[in-house]
């Protein structure tokens, strides 16, 4: 697709490549503009009124009222190229005129195989097939399947077993969630979840092997094998991990000797390796994707969030040549899709973010971003009595509070301060992703950041002077919550 230029500012101001508006006042606290509770949305947290905006400008949301916030959080680390941005949209409107919509059970598309070629170009080694989905979960569900049905292609028909790390989260479908180990939101559909084996995660803050991370010989890859052989590895047709820790323990990763033991464990039991990217992947960590840092490609590579940049719904997976093989070589389909999987619209705009980000120099931009915003934080927040670490790899950050520094001793889950925090933020024109249960999968309260790669050297000030004035803000309420834990 030929790429388009950016655009001057229209009627509203939006601009392709929006600058930063650092001297913009917050919105006062406690002042957030009044929606109304007679629509017809169903809301996530129907206890609260949302704030309703209206546009958006690079990394700023703007709501009805005029009251910018900085969205420190790229939505849920989607929207990757900021907001406003006209050349997205005109690639929307042109393969809207074009051809929306051919079922990919029959068909394919231009735009699906231009994606698909990119994103191979640029993946780890041996990751040379692409299988579409809308989203996350959707992709999710399409690696097990996969993985499931690659073994029964090999003659492993009693492999159903895909082993996962406590604490995690790999999405909100029924067997994504089956694969996740964050107990809260588990617990409501426990009795409708199949059991999978879980492992340790890897906390180095927490380490739950009491080791330090720079001498420490991995006993958290290691317990993978342990697993597999308690199961029996006849038994097990995957595991799954992310390479860099999204929403349940922000920015969490191994050390580097890490991988290398998964990677052997894996292939000594034929166990399928599914690396979940759809938060890491697409920049977020500087490179194309988190496994680039670690010099190990995974069997399946699960992606979404970033790889449309929240400007139509699309996820994918990654696939070896040789699983493509093994399904092809049977009598019958892979059995499994989604309506609109790689839809050309969503498909156009994939391949369109993909061109901006190297036209643009976005990948040195994330790496430079991030050790600028981490290094901010820690000078702004690092001391602080209730953060225990700030961890990360380019855009994809996490803050941890803990009510006992010392200790590391977490907050109670009933303290809920993970939404105290955020609330906060936004009082102070800052959105951060709030998150908890990276202790247990309930205790633990974290702030996810991961912010537009389009923000501004100005912007990492506003946003490391905005949590610290949060911080501020709510010191009463975390000194009484810390009181009570003790």
């Amino acid at each position: 697709m030929p790429e388009l230029e950016p655009e001057p500012p229209d009627r509203l101001g939006v601009r392709s490549l929006p600058g930063a508006r650092p001297n913009v006042p917050p919105p006062a606290p406690s002042d957030h503009p009044p929606t109304s509770d007679a629509h017809r949305l169903f809301l996530r947290e129907p206890s609260r009124t949302p704030i309703r905006i209206v546009r958006g400008e690079g990394a700023e949301l703007i709501d009805e009222q005029g009251r910018r916030y900085l969205d420190a959080a790229a939505g849920a680390a989607v929207a990757c190229l900021g907001h406003g941005r006209r050349d997205v949209a005109k690639v929307l409107a042109r393969q809207a005129e074009r051809l929306a919509f051919a079922h990919p059970s029959k068909f394919t598309t231009r735009e699906a195989e231009q994606l698909a070629e990119k994103l191979v170009d640029r993946a780890p080694a041996g990751l040379d097939r692409v299988l579409f989905t809308s989203g996350g979960s959707e992709a999710t569900e399409t690696a097990i399947k996969l993985a499931r049905q690659v073994q029964l292609a090999r003659g492993q028909g009693s492999r159903t077993k895909v082993i996962t790390r406590r604490t995690s989260y790999h999405g909100a479908t029924l067997g994504a969630l089956a694969i996740s180990g964050q107990a809260g939101r588990r617990q409501p559909f426990a009795p409708m979840l199949l059991t999978q084996p879980m492992i340790a995660p890897t906390s180095c803050y927490r380490c739950p092997f009491g080791k330090e991370p720079d001498s420490c010989d991995v006993p958290c890859a290691s317990d993978l094998e342990t697993a597999v052989l308690d199961v029996g590895p006849e038994n097990v047709a995957a595991f799954i991990a992310e390479p860099i820790v999204g929403s349940s323990a922000p920015g969490r990763h191994p050390p580097e000797r890490y991988w290398p033991r998964i990677r052997e464990i894996c292939d000594r039991y034929g166990v399928l390796f599914i690396a979940d990217e759809v938060m890491s992947g697409n920049g977020r960590s500087g490179r194309w994707w988190a496994m680039q840092h670690t010099n190990i490609a995974p069997d399946l590579l699960t992606t979404a969030k970033g790889l449309s940049a929240g400007y139509s719904p699309l996820g994918a997976v990654l696939a070896r040549e040789e699983h493509y093989r093994a399904l092809r070589d049977l009598p019958g389909a892979f059995r499994h899709g989604h309506t609109f999987a790689g839809n050309p619209l969503s498909c156009a705009v994939g391949d369109h973010v993909i061109d901006v980000i190297e036209r643009e120099g976005l990948l040195p931009r994330v790496a430079e971003l991030g050790e600028r915003l981490k290094a901010r934080l820690q000078e702004t927040i690092g001391d602080h009595p209730h953060i225990g670490t700030i961890r990360g790899r380019g855009l994809l950050m996490g803050v941890e509070f803990v009510a006992d520094r010392a200790t590391r001793a977490p907050f109670p889950a009933e303290a809920d301060v993970r939404t105290l925090f955020a609330h906060a933020c936004l009082d102070q024109g800052v959105y951060v992703y709030q998150g908890g249960g990276n202790v247990d999968g309930r205790r633990g309260d974290h702030a996810l950041l991961a912010p537009p790669f389009v923000l501004t050297d100005a912007q990492v000030e506003r946003l490391a002077a905005g949590m610290a004035a949060a911080l501020d803000r709510i010191a009463p309420e975390l000194a009484r919550a810390a009181e009570a834990a003790a």
